[in-house]
C-alpha cells in the first residue's frame, strides 16, 4: 500500500521537531489513569492513525479505518479492554507525505495519542516513522508491506508491520512460478517504490533466468501504455504485477487496448474483484461493465479470509460487527482488513496487563503476539530481532469474485530462508465466542 513519492523535506521537518520534543515527551501530565503515558486513562485510551480518506488512494483504502471504528466500537459496546474504552480518531492525509507529517504531529502533540495504530502507506508512513520512534509513541500494524517496518527493531523499537512484507509475497510467487511455470517468459510490472523494489527482491531469488522484461510505473502517473507496451514487445506470457488497485484496472484496460493477453498475476494489495471491477468501469467511462468477474482467471495471494468466504467464522464475525456497528455500504475486504488489525490490537492490549504502558505494549508485542489466534492464515513473525507481522500466505484463482485456492498456506521469512507449507494450525482458529480475544 504506497502511493506519491516520498517529500524528503518533510521527514527532515518532522524529525527536527521531534528531536526538539522528545526530551520533554516524559514531562507531560498524566490523563488521569494508572499510566503516566499520554493518551490513557481509567476509563479510556485514545489511539489514532492517518489514511487516504480523499484523494487518488481513497478508493478502497478510505474504508480500512471505517472497519477498525466498528470493531472497536463492538469492544467498547461490550466492556471495552480491562475497563477502559478506545477511542479511535484517524485524519485525512490524502496519500501526501506532507499531510502525514502534519496530521501524525496533531495526533501526537494535539490529541495525545497513546499509540498509532495501522497508518497506511509507504512513502506516507517513512515521513513519520522516525518521528514516531523519537517520541516513543507505539507505531503498530503499519499498513504496508514494506521491510522497513520490520527490519530494524534497534533503529525503529516502536514500530511493527502487520500485513506480509512485500518481499516474502514476491518469493512465495517465485518458488511457485519456478515450480509449476518453468517455461514461463515472466514480465514484472512493479510500482517504482519499496513495494516494487521489495517485491522484486523476493521474485528474482527464484526467477531471475526467466524476467524477459521489467517495466516500472510512477504512482499518479496514468498512462501505463508504455510500459505494457514493453513487455507485450518483450514476449512476456506471465505478468508479476506488484501495484495498487487502481493501476490493476489500468493494467487490465491498456491490454485489452492492445490485444496483449498474458497470464496475471497480481499482489495482494491490487487483486481486490469488486474494487477493481468499479474502477474498470470508472476508468472505462462505461465501456467495461464493473463486475466481481474482471478479475476471471487472475492468480493473486491471500493471507486473511474475505468476503467471498461467508461461512468462514472470522468473516461472520465481521458481518456481525458490521452490522451492529458499521455505518452506510457493505462488508468490504477493505473493511475486513481494517477490522483484523483493531482485533490485533486489542490483543496486544490485553497482553499488556490491566495497567498498560507504551514500553509494556512493545515489550507484549514482542513476547506474546507470536503465538496470539486472529484471522491470519499464519503466525506472526513478532520478537526482539523482528517487528514483520504475518509469516505467509496461500496463491490462489479468482473466478467469480471468489478465490480458489492454488496451494495450502506457505510461510517464509526475509533472505533466504526456506518457503515451507505451514504446520502451525494458524488457519484453523476460530474467533472467541465473545468475538473479542483472551490474553494470549
Amino acid at each position: 500500500m504506497t502511493g506519491w513519492p516520498k517529500v524528503a523535506t518533510t521527514a527532515v521537518a518532522v524529525t527536527a521537531v521531534g528531536a526538539l520534543l522528545a526530551g520533554c515527551g516524559g514531562s507531560r501530565p498524566s490523563d488521569g489513569g494508572g499510566s503516566s503515558d499520554p493518551g490513557i486513562t481509567d476509563s479510556t485510551i485514545k489511539v489514532g492513525a492517518h489514511f487516504p480518506l480523499t484523494g487518488v488512494a481513497a478508493p478502497g483504502y478510505s474504508e480500512i479505518p471505517t472497519g477498525a471504528k466498528a470493531y472497536f466500537d463492538y469492544v467498547n459496546a461490550n466492556g471495552g479492554v480491562d475497563g477502559r474504552k478506545i477511542d479511535y480518531t484517524y485524519r485525512d492525509d490524502g496519500y501526501n507525505p506532507t499531510n502525514t507529517s502534519s496530521v501524525t504531529n496533531e495526533l501526537v502533540l494535539k490529541d495525545n495519542i497513546f499509540a498509532m495504530v495501522g497508518g497506511l502507506g509507504t512513502p506516507t508512513h517513512s515521513a513519520v516513522v522516525d518521528f514516531l520512534n523519537q517520541q516513543k509513541v507505539p507505531d503498530l500494524f503499519v499498513s504496508s508491506g514494506a521491510l522497513a517496518w520490520g527490519d530494524d527493531p534497534d533503529e525503529h523499537p516502536y514500530t511493527f508491520g502487520w500485513q506480509p512484507d512485500y518481499e516474502i509475497e514476491g518469493k512465495i510467487i517465485g518458488q511457485w512460478v519456478k515450480e509449476n511455470m518453468p517455461d514461463a517468459k515472466v514480465g514484472l510490472f512493479l510500482q517504482d517504490d519499496d513495494l516494487g523494489r521489495d517485491s522484486e527482491k523476493g521474485v528474482r531469488q527464484y526467477l531471475d533466468d526467466q524476467i524477459v522484461a521489467t517495466a516500472r510505473y510512477t504512482s499518479g502517473n496514468t498512462d501505463v501504455a508504455p510500459q505494457v507496451s514493453s513487455l507485450a514487445s518483450k514476449g512476456a506470457d506471465l505478468v508479476l504485477s506488484f501495484n495498487t488497485p487502481s493501476y490493476t484496472a489500468l493494467t487490465q484496460l491498456t491490454a485489452q487496448k492492445l490485444n496483449f493477453t498474458p497470464q496475471w498475476f497480481y499482489s495482494n494489495i491490487g487483486s481486490d474483484p469488486a474494487l477493481v471491477g468499479s474502477l474498470l468501469s470508472r476508468f472505462s467511462e462505461g465501456a467495461v461493465k464493473g463486475t466481481n468477474s474482471a478479475l476471471d482467471g487472475v492468480l493473486t495471494t491471500e493471507y486473511i479470509p474475505g468476503v467471498d468466504a461467508a461461512d468462514n467464522p472470522w468473516v461472520k464475525l465481521w458481518q456481525k460487527v458490521w452490522d451492529e456497528n458499521g455505518g452506510d455500504g457493505e462488508l468490504t475486504n477493505y473493511r475486513i482488513y481494517g477490522m483484523s488489525e483493531a482485533y490485533a490490537f486489542v490483543q496486544a492490549l490485553k497482553d499488556a496487563g490491566p495497567d498498560p504502558t507504551r514500553e509494556g505494549l512493545v515489550k507484549a508485542m514482542e513476547e506474546d503476539m507470536a503465538d496470539s489466534d486472529g484471522p491470519q492464515l499464519a503466525p506472526f513473525r513478532y520478537s526482539e530481532d523482528s517487528h514483520f507481522g504475518i509469516s505467509g500466505m496461500q496463491i490462489v484463482r479468482l473466478k467469480g469474485g471468489k478465490s480458489e485456492p492454488v496451494t495450502k498456506v506457505l510461510t517464509t521469512d526475509v533472505g533466504d530462508a526456506d518457503i515451507d507449507e505451514d504446520d502451525s494450525g494458524q488457519a484453523d482458529d476460530a474467533p472467541p465466542s465473545s468475538g473479542i480475544p483472551d490474553k494470549s
